[in-house]
């Protein structure tokens, strides 16, 4: 559990629930747990030491420590010490990004989609590449036509350096519904050999045809496990990725909350099709190629797989 210096944050969209963010405010709300957070910003430090730094007493600086690791914002581990073991503590992320939730009349009518980083209908890879499952590798490393295995449809973790995976979602919307906006959120980074601290890459989100946005991934995070990483992958291969959110609605394209271009959902012509289609990659004509990790719901630090919204009135 080595400290590195890393863009590493938490993202919580609008419609995440009430019981999520309460244990998160409540850990927030404590200025010793402020200081906690502050002082494990580049140190790793045992719950002896914390104690210490704040001055306080050894069983109240684990009561703060357990209750922020209880919310999410801490990682611990337990290791040999002189006398027994000690728990060692790092601050599990450098940035909270949240989208304070809005009144809607149109609350609750929305239609959400996993769908399997395995289950990509087209595909068009170039190396590096590869697949990953819970269990193993599969096919072959760097070998396109691994990501035609049947049992692609169990990967956990796919990559590739240049091309796309596309996905088919079902549209299963009332007759009468009138769509306000298109999300599609996915845990994703740049793919570097083993991992890169600094290895940008421009990772673009395509919807029924239609280029809706980029984000600059700054690195491919590896060197510290994923929490949801199965332990045979090596530690110092891709661990873990960022939550993104690519949203289009009739005021245009986003990106995290953030302009990303013109698109409306006019322009997705949702009407077509009873699917909607989701490209995902590097576009040929990108400035930053540094490829692309796909993480799944068992895989990386969120146990999700890309999933997809369609919210309606």
């Amino acid at each position: 559990m080595d400290r590195v210096a890393r863009e590493r944050e938490l993202i919580f969209h609008e419609d995440v629930d009430d019981e999520t963010l309460a244990p998160l405010f409540r850990a927030l709300a404590s200025k010793p747990r402020l200081r906690i957070l502050r002082l494990l910003g580049d140190r790793l430090m045992n719950v002896t030491e914390i104690a210490e730094a704040l001055g306080v007493p050894i069983s109240t600086a684990n009561s703060h420590v357990s209750l922020l690791e209880g919310a999410g914002l801490l990682l611990t581990e337990h290791r040999p010490a002189a006398r027994g073991s000690q728990k060692v503590c790092t601050r599990a992320f450098d940035r909270l990004h949240l989208q304070l939730p809005t009144h809607q009349g149109t609350a609750g009518k929305q239609v959400e989609t996993h769908m399997p980083i395995g289950a990509y209908v087209d595909c068009n890879v170039q190396p590096t590449c590869g697949l990953a499952s819970e269990t193993g590798i599969i096919g072959l490393f760097d070998d396109p036509a691994s990501f035609y295995e049947p049992s692609r449809v169990d990967a956990q973790l796919l990559w590739f350096h240049r091309g796309y995976v596309e996905y088919r979602f079902p549209k299963r919307l009332p007759s009468t519904a009138r769509v306000e906006s298109v999300q599609v959120a996915l845990e994703v980074c740049s793919e570097a050999p083993l991992h890169h601290d600094d290895w940008p890459s421009d990772i673009t989100v395509w919807i029924n045809g239609v280029e809706v946005g980029t984000w600059t991934s700054p690195a491919d995070f590896g060197g510290q496990r994923g929490r949801l990483t199965p332990d045979w992958w090596e530690t110092h291969s891709s661990q873990y990725g960022l939550l993104k959110l690519w949203q289009v609605t009739e005021a245009g394209s986003f990106v995290d909350g953030l302009s990303a271009t013109e698109m409306t959902l006019s322009d997705l012509d949702l009407e077509a099709s009873e699917f909607v289609t989701v490209r995902i990659g590097i576009d040929a004509d990108a400035r930053h190629v540094g490829g692309i990790n796909i993480f799944g719901r068992a895989f990386g630090n969120y146990p999700q797989d890309i999933v997809l919204r369609l919210r309606y009135e």
